[in-house]
């Protein structure tokens, strides 16, 4: 299950963080997170030790999606090394979201 993150912790469990990062930026209502979930799940399972997998809730965390400029979710942000090197806006099938992490593996 991927961990939730905050302004507090986003420093050191994304951009100081040894692995690539996806992070996940999404609400309780919305209903394509809630439809994400298991295929970020089943990323987080078949990626585990290459990719870190965390979870951004933009209701508590708005200062955040200010940051990355989250104008609608879900969106899933891919940082590596401390920069975000892929943006993915919506629901995409497993499949198309692996074509986009591996090459930053």
């Amino acid at each position: 299950m991927a961990k939730s993150v905050t302004v507090s912790t986003f420093e050191a469990e994304v951009l100081n963080a040894k692995t690539p990062v996806l992070v996940d930026f999404w609400a309780v209502w919305c209903g394509p997170c809630k439809a994400q979930e298991p295929i970020i799940a089943e990323l987080e399972k078949s990626l585990a030790g290459k990719l870190k997998v965390v979870k951004v809730n933009v209701d508590e965390e708005p200062d955040l999606s200010q940051r990355f400029t989250v104008m609608s979710i879900p969106t899933l942000l891919l940082f590596k090394d401390g920069d975000p090197v892929e943006t993915v806006i919506g629901v995409l099938p497993k499949s198309e979201l692996e074509t986009k992490i591996k090459p930053h593996l």
